[in-house]
């Protein structure tokens, strides 16, 4: 079983990341210091980072349960920074976190978001 890396996560690699879900697309709403991203099927949030800060952070939504459990296990793991605490939290990303989890909650995230696809409708005979 490969062991996770525990390397801080870079801006870039952050950005790239978010940008390689489906749908997904970088805007600035609230100024150019904040990367804002969302899904373009319905404009949702799944992710929020000020790029440019001295401690990257990320800010992913989560299921309030796992919130519970996340900020128990990682100290590096916070309530949404302006955020609404039940549902969001904020990851400082300097290596405290796996990043392999990282990626697991922005991927989890935009899961939750995203717009959701009809069920395929059985072809009637």
């Amino acid at each position: 079983m490969p062991v996770a890396t525990l390397n801080a996560m870079t801006p870039t690699e952050l950005r790239d990341f978010c940008l390689s879900l489906e749908q997904a697309f970088e805007s600035f709403p609230f100024g150019e210091e904040t990367s804002v991203f969302k899904v373009s099927g319905n404009g949702k949030i799944f992710a929020l980072s000020a790029m440019d800060d001295v401690l990257l952070k990320v800010s992913v939504k989560v299921d309030p349960e796992d919130s519970i459990s996340l900020r128990a296990e990682f100290p590096q793991i916070t309530p949404g920074y302006h955020l609404n605490k039940t549902h969001w939290i904020t990851i400082d990303l300097s290596g405290g976190v796996p990043v392999d989890l990282v990626e697991d909650l922005v991927r989890g995230s935009h899961d939750l978001v995203r717009p959701k696809r009809p069920r395929s409708t059985p072809v009637v005979e």
